[in-house]
């Protein structure tokens, strides 16, 4: 398994940006050349023009929230991988593609994708998540708690194929590596419950269900949380769709297709979209590989091995142990990118010459590097290279 990665030549030293393209925009402007395939789903930014899970300007979090829950959320990857004994130096066939709809309220910057629920297919706009496992969706008749979402609450009882998992059954007591707390029971019905970093959890009957992706991509008997008390930060979506690497994620549980093989692109701003990649047919025979890092084994994360970084087309003096001592991990659902304090001072310091005819502005939360483009429409800013192991940038 590997993640595809594109990228500028390093001979591209900079890029000129319109400065209005920074700004938010009230108009939607879906087009993407990745959903030109036949097999996808629109993709938009959560509180965008082009979401229909758009909500009041009042609920939407500020800058400095999105900010707050992110550091939360990465302080827990941080325990996660160091709770566990094979990571603990991380640190830090056919094809169906998906939107991925953008938002910023479980715990950091999370994205939406659409995909239907049971037969009659119910659709259902859920947060993709690379750091968790297991897929659930709030159900009726909602127990104890269901938060307000957009799209109506699946109803079991109107699903001809749906149907709940036994307590002791051996799926059932895989729910504890999946989700990390031992599966309960209930009149012989398989209870399953996830506690995330920001203390948002869901607790409910482990089920199984009819999943479809698009016309052509369906999946019966897909295993997923039917959400009884759902409570936290998942305002308007109706769950969540587990893409980490533990067998009951989207990925191995479909697997038989798509050879445990997907590939995202989040939307680069509100009003445009994105998109969530399953399979390896028909990928541009420009797109490089770079190996899952052995340091991530043994975990639902995706690790990379950065080999090093370029600003403006030059290397930076960074000593290879700087990377390889730290690790790195893809989470879908971080907001910043974390280095390693030796690789972000050169990076920072390379940058800072490069746009030294700009003006600073003030700090902003854990952002120290900030610029006042007020009297500008617009900017040269120089380009930034990640490599990774296997000549990939």
């Amino acid at each position: 398994m590997g993640y595809a990665l594109g990228g500028r030549a390093v001979a591209d030293t900079s890029h000129t940006i319109q400065v209005s393209s920074l700004l938010p925009s009230s108009v939607c402007n879906p087009s993407a050349k990745a959903l030109d395939k036949k097999s996808y789903l629109p993709v938009v930014h959560r509180h965008g023009p082009c979401s229909h899970l758009h909500e009041d300007k009042a609920n939407v979090p500020t800058h400095a929230e999105t900010l707050l829950l992110d550091e939360a959320r990465v302080k827990s990857i941080h325990s996660k991988l160091a709770n566990n004994p094979g990571s603990t130096d991380v640190k830090v066939t056919d094809v169906t593609t998906l939107p991925a709809k953008s938002g910023q309220v479980i715990g950091s910057a999370n994205y939406i994708v659409t995909v239907g629920l049971g037969t009659p297919k119910k659709d259902l706009s859920l947060i993709f998540d690379t750091g968790s496992d297991l897929t659930w969706t709030q159900c009726q008749p909602c127990v104890k708690s269901c938060y307000k979402q957009q799209d109506p609450i699946f109803v079991p009882s109107q699903s001809s194929t749906y149907s709940n998992i036994s307590c002791n059954s051996t799926v059932c007591n895989s729910l504890a590596s999946a989700t990390g707390i031992k599966p309960g029971c209930s009149s012989s019905t398989c209870l399953y419950a996830i506690l995330y970093g920001d203390n948002s959890f869901s607790i409910g009957f482990f089920a199984k269900e009819t999943l479809t992706l698009t016309s052509k991509d369906v999946f019966p008997n897909f295993f997923f949380g039917c959400g009884q008390d759902n409570e936290g930060l998942f305002r308007c979506s109706a769950g969540l769709l587990g893409l980490g690497r533990d067998k009951l994620s989207l990925p191995s549980q479909t697997a038989s297709k798509y050879n445990e093989v997907f590939s995202y692109c989040l939307p680069s701003s509100r009003n445009t979209a994105g998109f969530l990649s399953f399979g390896d047919v028909g990928l541009s025979k420009s797109v490089k590989f770079t190996t899952i890092s052995a340091k991530s084994q043994g975990t639902s994360f995706y690790g990379v091995d950065i080999t090093g970084i370029s600003v403006g087309g030059k290397k930076l003096p960074i000593s290879a142990s700087v990377f390889t001592t730290a690790g790195a991990v893809i989470d879908s659902g971080t907001v910043i990118t974390r280095l390693p304090a030796a690789a972000y001072a050169a990076l920072k310091s390379a940058f800072g010459q490069g746009m030294s005819k700009y003006p600073p502005a003030k700090a902003f939360s854990n952002l120290d590097t900030c610029y006042d483009f007020r009297n500008y429409t617009t900017v040269s800013v120089p380009t930034i290279s990640f490599f990774f192991s296997g000549d990939v940038y």
